[in-house]
């Protein structure tokens, strides 16, 4: 039988029932997997937590550790998980096919990657019909500047302060974060300009953003304009005219910022950027690697929401629902410019990867996915700025669908980031009531909220009661 849970902190928070039972752990006691973690697993792979979570089992929305403890996920492995741990569907047809073919390479014909590459296209506007499968996020987007830089025989890149794009010697250029940077030369060709945040950055106001909450910086603006985007704009213009040569190869941006903790630029920033880049002869990258596959809740792609169609869209993470597998779409004729020589991928859209990216792309639809996005994350959100008003320290709320944003402050007022110790006794308080949570930002001030898409509203009554418990003790803890 299925142990009780039990939280180790005091909650009047009732998780909803799950009929799931998770198998007995029978793998090594806790101890000896930390001490195999210490010896022979690489330190850079950092874990979450004082003492880190052992997961066995993982069953839709819930995760299981190794005493049988269960916890509502709302991080999904990274933004990963996009239909259901271990989504009865997907597990079917992966099983299926492992028994059929695992691999042989794009040297022959294999039914799986053009039902695939059919299917995945066929959800894009013309002309995104062409597509390069590849293992990982940070390999699509290696790809996406490859090809802009082969195919407009430009060089420089342009990116978003906070983006992030991967962390290959490549992507680390364009990838505008601190604590991912190493003290090796990199990023020849690339420049990252202003972010344009419209809580955190020196403009923004109460209108900006296309999310059911706003900050709550007030503004002038008149119905239609928006100051902050201008602003925005220039800076972006300021770039263009100081930084780089007078033709680029490209643009790349993600259509919400998911490591940075789900940054939203004000309404058609980027449609603006998307012209003056194209203007100098650049291509635009949409790096959907968090907002692709329905998780904005209104569209299906993130650029979408923007009103844009990119040149080259990238896609990982939730394409695969865990399985390793990402993928470069793009046009006929960008995709051309990178035939002129080879370009090989061993692993890129094997059998056994597009049969789970088909199944991902069905369970999808066949479970609502994205409506889900829209209404739970919508009532998610407007859940979490009750809280902002409530608590002092929460300092902004924001978001679209199930790609969601806490930003944690001081006071509002200065809008500093709450210390990452206070932050991190929040978080681990949550975890203790059986909720876990993502972080990120530059001061890792962030909390990222981005569960499998299957999450229901009663998940999210439990999870912001737990949220609000967790304030709640941190105010007593400073008090």
């Amino acid at each position: 039988r299925q142990q009780k849970w039990k939280s180790s902190v005091s909650t009047q928070a009732k998780m909803p029932p799950c009929d799931f039972v998770p198998e007995k752990y029978e793998s090594y006691p806790y101890e000896r997997m930390q001490k195999i973690r210490e010896q022979n697993i690489a330190p850079s792979l950092r874990t979450y937590y004082k003492k880190p979570l052992l997961l066995h089992q993982g069953h839709m929305q819930w995760l299981f550790d190794h005493e049988g403890r269960r916890y509502l996920d709302l991080f999904a492995g990274i933004v990963t998980v996009s239909v259901g741990h271990c989504h009865p569907k997907v597990t079917m047809a992966t099983q299926k096919q492992l028994a059929r073919l695992w691999h042989t390479t794009n040297i022959y014909m294999y039914p799986p990657i053009h039902e695939y590459a059919e299917k995945l296209t066929s959800l894009f506007p013309d002309p995104l019909k062409v597509v390069y499968l590849t293992n990982s996020g940070s390999e699509a987007n290696d790809l996406a500047m490859f090809m802009a830089r082969l195919h407009t025989r430009n060089f420089d890149i342009i990116s978003l302060r906070g983006g992030y794009h991967g962390g290959s010697p490549y992507t680390l250029g364009l990838t505008s974060l601190t604590p991912y940077k190493h003290g090796v030369a990199n990023g020849f060709g690339c420049t990252a300009t202003m972010l344009p945040d419209v809580f955190r950055g020196p403009w923004g106001g109460s209108h900006c953003r296309d999310s059911p909450v706003q900050t709550v910086r007030k503004c002038s603006c008149t119905e239609g304009a928006c100051l902050a985007k201008d602003q925005y704009i220039e800076q972006f213009k300021d770039t263009l005219n100081t930084s780089v040569p007078k033709t680029v190869a490209g643009f790349i941006a993600e259509p919400i910022q998911g490591v940075n903790g789900a940054v939203q630029y004000p309404r058609n920033f980027l449609k603006e950027a998307y012209q003056l880049i194209r203007e100098r002869g650049g291509l635009c990258i949409a790096d959907e690697v968090q907002t692709g596959f329905g998780r904005t809740g209104s569209h299906f792609w993130g650029f979408q929401t923007h009103g844009v169609v990119p040149d080259i869209v990238t896609l990982a993470k939730g394409i695969g629902n865990g399985f390793p597998m990402a993928a470069v779409v793009t046009t006929k004729e960008i995709a051309n410019s990178l035939a002129q020589n080879l370009h090989f991928n061993t692993f890129g859209g094997n059998p056994l990867a597009c049969v789970v990216g088909a199944a991902v792309l069905d369970a999808i639809e066949e479970d609502g996915l994205q409506k889900n996005s829209e209404d739970v994350g919508t009532y998610m959100l407007l859940e979490l700025a009750k809280l902002r008003d409530k608590f002092e320290i929460v300092g902004d709320v924001r978001g679209k669908g199930l790609m969601i944003g806490v930003e944690m402050v001081t006071d509002k007022d200065s809008r500093r980031p709450l210390p990452a110790e206070e932050i991190s006794q929040i978080w681990e308080d949550c975890k203790d009531m059986g909720v876990l949570i993502g972080r990120g930002g530059l001061y890792s001030q962030t909390f990222r909220i981005k569960p499998p898409m299957c999450i229901t509203k009663r998940d999210v009554d439990f999870a912001v009661e737990v949220f609000c418990t967790a304030l709640q003790r941190h105010m007593e803890r400073a008090a």
